[in-house]
């Protein structure tokens, strides 16, 4: 009985073994898909949230910001700078949220003024 029983528990064991290493293997070929489909800028978009500590998404919420364009960044930060500043009883924690949003989203302009440079010099055959 004894014998059995610890031949069902090995069986098991493989079975999700394989299933586990089967899962893990698809997982990361989909991660793999991911990153290659996001391409290089998603590297540098990722790079960028890690430096600052933002993602692009809590970045545009910090500085309600629904697209990125440069002057609406601006007016948006030069606001909520002005708002949160302490000496008019704003929070100095709230204010430099809001510095770092904005050099957040200024990065992520750059990347992609740099990517539609990169474009615009690869030549056409």
């Amino acid at each position: 009985m004894a014998k059995y029983l610890a031949q069902i528990i090995v069986m098991g064991a493989q079975v999700v073994g394989r299933a586990f290493a089967r899962a893990l293997r698809q997982e990361f070929a989909a991660s793999r898909a991911a990153a290659d489909a996001r391409g290089r800028a998603g590297h540098q978009s990722a790079a960028a949230s890690n430096l600052s500590g933002l993602s692009l998404q809590e970045a545009q919420q910090i500085l309600n910001v629904s697209k990125l364009s440069p002057e609406e960044v601006q007016k948006n930060y030069e606001h909520l700078f002005k708002v949160n500043d302490k000496s008019v009883g704003g929070s100095f924690y709230l204010q430099s949220k809001v510095v770092r949003a904005k050099e957040r989203l200024d990065e992520e302009l750059r990347i992609q003024a740099q990517e539609e440079k990169e474009k615009e010099q690869v030549p056409r055959t």
